[in-house]
């Protein structure tokens, strides 16, 4: 089974919102243990995502809903295991463990407190999302087109640079146009979009220009395919076509080393080309189908990103 490196999910949010009615071992969303190892997921990316207006303290709440996942992670040490740099990612791999990488959705959550990004870090945290739908400390998001031009603040400006030293992977998906050009001109590693569509093939404002795709593989990135119908079509129904369709363009672009997986698994709705995360197969038969080869496959299916890791987190 070709293994699946996905670089972004809500599933630790649900979970900890769910209380003690929910478990990552076996649950009815889109991602648990059981769907993952059906899958052939090697590693997932997972969210931590703090909604601004809800929570006045949004670094507590960070904390809180950590602390759900790595209660779960030590509930199923048998099948999965936390991994904060490559070398983890390849000691799971031997052990025959799921990687589970932790990452932050909104990077409001550090409001430019370099202390509060050290914690993070020392945390495990291995990626930030800069923003999410709204304006933060850091820059601007990409929604409703509002904030397209805008860059990034100088606290963004300076959080690049500190990621960078840190070794903490930056992640532009939900970031202003401006904001993206910005990433690309000061960071020294490769950054991602952890979830994130060709705009060519779907004009929505969460999706990459051509040019933006470009600029990140320059850069030695990669782009997570968001599996939201939405973002791959318009509508609220997506088929395994409309995602090869995305993934072709990525390729044809930036070529086949920027693309990825970034799923957005349970926080997306739809009809979905791809279920759960255990139908990752049909993905994998449909790419091939369409004449992506088999070492086309592995790059985008995990190595791009276990290169990105192997670069950045250290």
């Amino acid at each position: 089974m070709t293994p699946i490196i996905d670089w972004h999910c809500d599933t630790i949010l649900k979970i900890h919102n769910e209380g003690t009615d929910s478990n990552l071992k076996n649950n009815p969303f889109h991602i648990d243990i059981d769907k993952m190892k059906q899958g052939g997921i090697a590693a997932q990316f997972f969210a931590v995502f703090v909604k601004l207006e809800q929570n006045p303290d949004p670094f507590s709440k960070f904390i809180q809903i950590t602390d759900r996942f790595f209660a779960e992670l030590d509930d199923n040490r048998d099948t999965i295991g936390f991994a904060r740099s490559f070398e983890d990612l390849e000691e799971n791999t031997r052990q025959d463990l799921i990687s589970a990488f932790l990452t932050i959705e909104e990077g409001e959550v550090i409001a430019g407190d370099p202390d509060k990004l050290e914690q993070a870090y020392a945390r495990g945290v291995r990626l930030i999302t800069l923003t999410w739908n709204y304006e933060n400390s850091i820059g601007y998001p990409n929604f409703h087109w509002e904030y397209q031009s805008k860059g990034l603040k100088p606290a963004g400006c300076e959080l690049v640079e500190r990621m960078n030293d840190l070794g903490i992977v930056i992640d532009v998906s939900h970031l202003s146009d401006g904001g993206f050009e910005d990433v690309a001109a000061l960071s020294k590693q490769p950054f991602v979009a952890s979830h994130s569509n060709a705009r060519a093939e779907s004009n929505h404002y969460r999706n990459l220009t051509d040019s933006m795709i470009r600029k990140l593989a320059d850069a030695g990135g990669i782009m997570g395919l968001n599996f939201c119908p939405a973002f791959l079509n318009g509508t609220e129904a997506a088929t395994l076509q409309d995602m090869v369709r995305h993934l072709a363009h990525i390729k044809n672009i930036g070529g086949t080393e920027v693309a990825a997986f970034g799923s957005d698994f349970d926080g997306i709705q739809g009809d979905l080309g791809v279920k759960t995360a255990a139908d990752y197969p049909e993905l994998i038969s449909a790419m091939r189908q369409a004449g992506f080869t088999g070492h086309e496959i592995d790059l985008v299916s995990s190595e791009n990103a276990r290169r990105v890791i192997r670069e950045v987190l250290t």
